[in-house]
């Protein structure tokens, strides 16, 4: 519970400004453009903070990270809530990516401190799926509340998730496995094997690359709803749920899917398959029903990518699951600064059907990518031994 509350309320930080960026822009007078970079400049704090945090889950453990991000991540959404200005604005999100930084990088790592090896692939899918959860319940929340009252009284979700986190990290077990790294490993020492190791450079920037692409779509998804169709802030949010639903499902049976056809081979093509979903998604729109139903295929996509490559991750450098999920924080927090920015500069250019294929041009590089990373449990054969132990 306390790694699955910790995802949720990061994702929630990150997810939420995606129905309410047309209102944001209206009361503060800005860009949807404008508004859409609050999200780099959460993912660039999450950045930075992340390469210090990961070394700090070695050496100190999850529980420590997970309850001082969870009142980071509570105390950036009330700064956020009472901006008078976008600069303000700007600086309460730097607060709420510290607090993303700590407990994206402490929930994922978790995985490998409470569970056994065999074990981490159906959990890394829980945790991987509850971010869903900030898609499915809070967004429709968070588009009503802000029809009804205020996008600033729509930071309530998010809060609250991080309260939710805030508890269980304080009630948290002891982990079922001591500390991995060796003696001497620790520290910075984790992050450089990290960035020595091929195989999980390989793998770090695939990752990068496919969340900048997905971050981009999830990002200016609300305002493509709104300019071509029309539809109201509260209908986005449950719009957007309903692609979540879909996430959430998918990593559930990432695992099993793993076991019969190879890791990697699901990883590629959930890759493959959500840029080309992309790229048809932007560029057609003939209905709310149409674009709705591809990104629902897409989201299906996006969770087994999402879920398969987490466990890829954790799977590379065994004696440093911080430094390798912090590097999955990086990869994932830069990826969402680049796609934040990158796709707002696609749009001040060009249109949503031009983002649509610089965003598949993006996933398919990350599927190249991966598929030269290392997995020591990626075919099917080498997975059944570890399924049915």
């Amino acid at each position: 519970m306390p790694l699955v509350l910790a995802t949720v309320a990061t994702q929630s930080s990150v997810v939420v400004l995606a129905p309410i960026v047309v209102a944001v822009g209206r009361d503060l007078g800005a860009s949807v453009s404008a508004v859409g970079q609050a999200r780099s400049i959460l993912s660039g704090t999450a950045v930075l903070l992340s390469l210090a945090i990961g070394p700090l889950i070695d050496r100190l453990g999850v529980r420590p990270l997970l309850v001082g991000g969870s009142a980071l991540a509570l105390l950036g959404a009330a700064a956020t809530a009472a901006a008078p200005s976008l600069a303000f604005l700007y600086a309460a999100q730097a607060i709420a990516g510290a607090g993303v930084a700590a407990l994206l990088s402490a929930g994922f790592a978790g995985v490998a401190a409470y569970f056994e090896e065999h074990e981490a692939p159906r959990a890394m899918g829980y945790v991987v799926a509850a971010q869903s959860l900030a898609w499915i319940v809070g967004n429709p929340i968070i588009g009503l509340v802000t029809d009804a009252v205020s996008w600033r009284l729509a930071y309530a979700v998010p809060a609250c998730f991080a309260l939710a986190a805030l508890i269980a990290g304080r009630l948290a077990p002891a982990p079922r496995r001591g500390r991995v790294a060796a003696p001497g490993e620790e520290g910075l020492g984790g992050m450089l094997a990290v960035v020595r190791d091929r195989s999980a450079r390989r793998w770090a920037l695939a990752e990068l690359i496919a969340y900048s692409a997905w971050t981009a779509e999830l990002t200016y998804i609300g305002a493509f709803y709104i300019q071509s169709y029309g539809v109201e802030e509260s209908l986005v949010g449950f719009l957007l749920a309903v692609g979540s639903l879909a996430f959430m499902l998918s990593t559930l049976r990432t695992a099993r899917l793993a076991e019969r056809f190879g890791r990697k081979r699901v990883i590629v093509a959930g890759a493959v398959g959500m840029g080309a979903l992309l790229a048809v998604g932007l560029s057609l729109t003939p209905a709310v029903w149409f674009t709705l139903a591809l990104f629902f295929c897409m989201a299906l996509c996006a969770g087994v990518r999402s879920t398969g490559s987490s466990a890829l991750g954790l799977s590379q450098l065994p004696s440093h699951p911080g430094s390798m999920m912090a590097a999955r924080t990086a990869s994932a927090q830069l990826g969402y600064m680049v796609g934040a920015l990158a796709g707002g500069a696609v749009l001040a250019l060009a249109d949503f059907e031009t983002l649509g294929f610089v965003l598949c041009a993006g996933m398919w590089l990350s599927a190249l990518l991966v598929a030269r990373v290392r997995d020591p449990f990626g075919s099917p054969a080498a997975a059944a031994p570890c399924a049915a132990a």
